[in-house]
């Protein structure tokens, strides 16, 4: 008897471990991409995240400045369980909560998070590009973790990309030897070998490649933007999300003799009198050569392959992607100050202030900003700031995709100012277009407390990421304004319309005769565009470019 129980014991603990084995080799979840397998991890609340898949191979040594590559295929599985390096970036804004590997020029990885529990499922998905003024971000922030979106029932995808001198550098080298006779385009480049990559690989994930919307706040909407007009990307999207601003007024790209200039006299100062010096160079010198005082941010170039022609005559042709847009900005994109200085908020300073900027146009801002009372000052310098930082550069993408896109476009305002910061933050204070000046950052400007939603306030919201911010003290009004929020982003990726059950109606911005908008904030409401007159007032100082 006592032999047979033991026997019985042995059997079963057998079982178990047999069990507890066979869990270990299936429960991490994989996925077979076209270049091999892929393992992730398990979320606790069920979604699956692969972290760190590379899309190209590493853009360093010869392929510095060219077009991402294809990767190289491995043997057995790659472990994708944490977040692939960040690229190479000073730390320059505040808010920026990186969860990278490290920083590298080896940076052209993306990460997935998808509630698919097979391949054969076809769910929307999101492609989110970060922002940063194209100088810093990654993928890896907090503020835009996929995992809330996926359990909507998206694929949810945030993309790396090649920064500042790595990412926007042009060159006469580089353009003679492209066989496109293209140069300073590497960040565009690397985005649409990501949508590649999403098209060739995504369905192993669950998603569905005919229905991929692209998302990105900052300079991540200024580049949904450019993919929009690019004949290489604009067939791999289905959709477009643009949070705060666009190139058709922000960073927009410069002709390519231009970035050729630029480029020569960078390498000349960073002692470099060839392509090849350039490419042996480290690339923690050329960053601090590329951050040196007096070095102007590399910008994009009109190189006649990523863009055949300005951004603004590819609108005005139609030629642009035709895909449903949402697009919208903040309250108080920038502070008044960048209007004032540090001259106090009295009619006649910003009566002087707005001479010093319109000279002999100023009669007609103060009449479209106007500033009689010291509050209507600090009301119509933080529009004006605001409109001339990103707000009216979005406002002329919603405005040309309306006109010869053939599709919707739902625009909206966000309102909701953030709380205060949690006792944790200390000393820190507000900085410029959202940031975050902590005691340490000495340096950094501090402006006054926002009286409105401030530059990147949104994206918590929008991305249902409250909870990652321990930053601010999130009130029970902030989770129902982030609930509606993306609720509607979650419908409009889901089916090309923000509409749903127990949301006010939003209508298409160009949809009737008057321009409609939702206004996003503790009651959230729609509103009638009631601020034309500004928009139109400032387009010829950008569309003469």
């Amino acid at each position: 008897m006592k032999t047979l129980f033991i026997l019985s014991l042995l059997t079963v603990q057998a079982a178990n471990l047999a069990v507890a084995q066979s869990n270990k080799t299936t429960t991490a979840p994989q996925a077979k991409t076209a270049n091999g397998i892929v393992e992730g991890v398990n979320e606790p609340s069920g979604i699956r995240a692969f972290k760190g898949i590379p899309f190209g191979q590493p853009p360093v040594g010869e392929l510095r400045w060219k077009e991402p590559q294809p990767v190289k295929n491995w043997e057995g599985v790659r472990k994708t369980e944490k977040f692939g390096p960040r690229a190479m970036q000073r730390p320059i804004f505040g808010d920026m909560g990186f969860r990278s590997d490290g920083m590298s020029e080896d940076c052209l990885y993306l990460n997935v998070w998808t509630p698919a529990k097979s391949a054969n499922e076809k769910l929307p998905v999101l492609v989110y590009f970060y922002g940063g003024g194209f100088v810093a971000g990654d993928g890896s922030e907090g503020r835009y973790d996929g995992e809330s979106m996926a359990r909507k029932g998206i694929v949810a995808l945030t993309v790396n990309y090649r920064l500042g001198v790595f990412g926007f550098f042009a060159h006469p080298e580089l353009t003679k030897e492209s066989s496109h006779h293209s140069s300073g385009n590497y960040a565009y480049f690397d985005q649409v070998a990501a949508l590649r990559w999403v098209q060739q690989n995504i369905a192993a994930f669950g998603g569905d490649p005919k229905r991929v919307t692209i998302a990105g706040e900052s300079a991540g909407s200024i580049a949904v933007s450019a993919l929009m007009v690019s004949p290489l990307s604009k067939g791999l999207i289905a959709g477009a999300i643009g949070e705060s601003g666009s190139l058709l007024g922000g960073l927009p790209p410069a002709p390519l003799a231009k970035g050729e200039e630029a480029g020569s006299k960078f390498a000349t100062g960073a002692g470099a009198n060839s392509l090849t010096e350039l490419r042996a160079m480290s690339a923690e010198q050329l960053l601090e050569a590329a951050s040196k005082p007096g070095v102007p941010w590399f910008t994009a170039t009109i190189d006649g392959y990523f863009f055949p022609k300005t951004p603004m005559e590819i609108f005005a042709a139609g030629e642009q992607a035709h895909v449903p847009l949402l697009v919208g900005w903040n309250s108080e994109e920038m502070n008044s100050r960048a209007v004032l200085g540090k001259e106090t908020p009295t009619p006649e300073n910003y009566t002087s202030a707005v001479k010093k900027l319109y000279n002999d146009r100023a009669d007609e801002v103060l009449k479209l900003y106007p500033g009689s009372t010291e509050e209507e000052v600090l009301q119509s310098a933080t529009a004006l700031a605001s409109d001339r930082f990103l707000a009216y550069s979005t406002w002329k993408w919603a405005d040309m995709q309306s006109k010869t896109g053939g599709k919707p476009v739902y625009r909206y305002y966000y309102s909701r100012p953030r709380p205060g910061m949690t006792p944790e933050m200390g000393n820190a204070t507000p900085g410029l277009a959202g940031g975050v000046v902590k005691s340490t950052d000495a340096t950094a400007v501090k402006v006054a407390p926002a009286t409105g939603a401030v530059h990147s306030a949104e994206i918590e919201y929008a991305m249902g990421n409250l909870a990652t911010n321990k930053t601010y003290a999130w009130t029970p009004d902030d989770y129902k304004v982030s609930e509606v929020m993306q609720n509607y982003f979650a419908n409009f990726i889901k089916t090309a319309n923000p509409n749903g059950p127990g949301l006010p109606k939003w209508p298409a911005a160009n949809a009737g005769s008057s321009v409609q908008f939702m206004q996003i904030d503790v009651n959230t409401h729609l509103e009638t565009e009631k601020n034309r007159g500004r928009y139109l007032f400032l387009d010829p100082f950008y569309t003469k470019q």
